[in-house]
C-alpha cells in the first residue's frame, strides 16, 4: 500500500500518485511575491496544479500588523480560528493530506506548512521544488476554480509553539537564535523592508536558500543535519528559535531540520521587523 503520511516534504511523482487516489489531497498554491503582492495571484489565475486552492500571504497567512499602539511586524499570525476556518472553507477534512506549493524555493509553503502544523494539523507536505519540479516533470496544468464543500477541519492541540518578542528578549544568551535573512541584511549593510538595519545579538545567520540544491531542491537530510548540528552546537533543537524578517522565510529553516530529523524548535513570529521597530531593544551588526 502507497504511503499516504508525508509530515515535511513530497516530489512529484508522489504527489501525482496521491491525486489519483480515493484520497486525494488538498493541494494550496501560495505563490507570492513581496515586490507585486496581486502576482500570485495572477499566476494562479493563468495556470496551476489542478484541483489547487490560492491562499494569499497578506490576506490570508497573516494577520493584522497593527493592534492598538502595538506593531506586530510584517507578518503577523493570524487569529487561529479564523484561520481554521479558512482551511475548512477550502474543504480541508481532519484528516487529509495538505500539500503546499510556491515558486519561490519554498518561503512561502513553508509558512503555510508551519501554521498548519501551529492548528495542529500534522499531515502537510511542501512540494519539493514547487511550481518549477511539477512544471519541468510535465506535470498537468489546471486554470479551475475548484467548487468545493466545506470540510470539518477543526483546530487541534498545536504542534508548533510561537515566540513573541518578549520570549526572546527574556531567553536571549540561552537559546540559539537561527536568522534566515541574505547575510548581507543579517550584517546590517543593507535594509530594504524594515526599520533599522542589523540582527538580534547573539543570533546566527543561515541564509534560507543555504537549505537547497542547485534544482531548488531540499538537501538531503544527513547533509542538512551535519549543518545545523554544527550550527547548533550544544544547543538542542527545542533550545533553537528561528526568525527572519517578518516570520516567513524562517520557516524553511524550521522545515530543514524537521526533515532532517531535528524537531521541536520555535519560530519568533514578529522576527526583524517587529524587533527593530523598538527602539529599546538591542542590535547587533556584522
Amino acid at each position: 500500500m502507497m504511503d499516504t503520511d508525508f509530515t515535511s516534504l513530497i516530489d512529484v511523482q508522489a504527489l501525482r500518485a496521491l491525486m489519483g487516489s480515493a484520497a486525494p489531497p488538498r493541494v494550496v498554491d501560495v505563490r507570492f511575491d513581496l515586490a507585486d503582492t496581486s502576482l500570485g495571484r495572477s499566476q494562479h489565475a493563468a495556470g496551476h496544479i489542478p484541483g489547487a486552492h490560492y491562499l494569499h500571504l497578506d490576506e490570508d497567512l497573516s494577520g493584522a500588523r497593527q493592534v492598538g499602539e502595538e506593531f506586530r511586524g510584517r507578518h503577523p499570525l493570524p487569529d487561529r480560528d479564523a484561520f481554521a476556518a479558512r482551511m475548512r472553507a477550502l474543504g480541508l477534512r481532519r484528516d487529509q493530506q495538505v500539500v503546499a506549493y510556491d515558486g519561490a524555493d519554498g518561503m512561502y509553503a513553508a509558512r503555510l506548512w508551519w501554521m498548519l502544523r501551529w492548528l495542529g494539523h500534522e499531515r502537510v507536505a511542501v512540494l519539493n521544488g514547487g511550481w518549477a519540479a511539477w512544471q519541468a516533470a510535465g506535470g498537468p496544468v489546471g486554470t479551475d476554480t475548484p467548487a468545493t464543500a466545506p470540510g470539518d477541519f477543526t483546530a487541534g492541540e498545536a504542534l508548533e509553539a510561537p515566540w513573541t518578542k518578549a520570549d526572546v528578549l527574556a531567553q536571549l544568551g540561552r537559546v540559539r537564535l537561527v536568522d534566515a535573512r541574505a547575510g548581507e541584511r543579517f550584517r546590517g549593510e543593507v535594509e530594504p523592508l524594515d526599520r533599522q538595519a542589523g540582527h538580534i545579538p547573539g543570533a546566527s545567520n543561515r541564509f534560507f536558500k543555504t537549505n537547497l540544491d542547485g534544482n531548488g531542491r531540499f538537501r538531503a537530510p544527513a547533509a542538512l543535519r551535519a549543518e545545523f548540528e554544527l550550527l547548533l552546537g550544544a544547543h538542542a533543537p527545542g533550545q533553537t528559535v528561528h526568525q527572519c524578517g517578518s516570520g516567513v522565510t524562517a520557516c524553511h529553516n524550521l522545515l530543514a531540520m524537521h526533515h532532517a530529523g531535528l524537531r521541536g524548535s520555535r519560530l519568533y513570529v514578529g522576527s526583524w521587523s517587529e524587533w527593530s521597530a523598538d527602539p529599546h531593544l538591542p542590535l547587533a551588526k556584522g
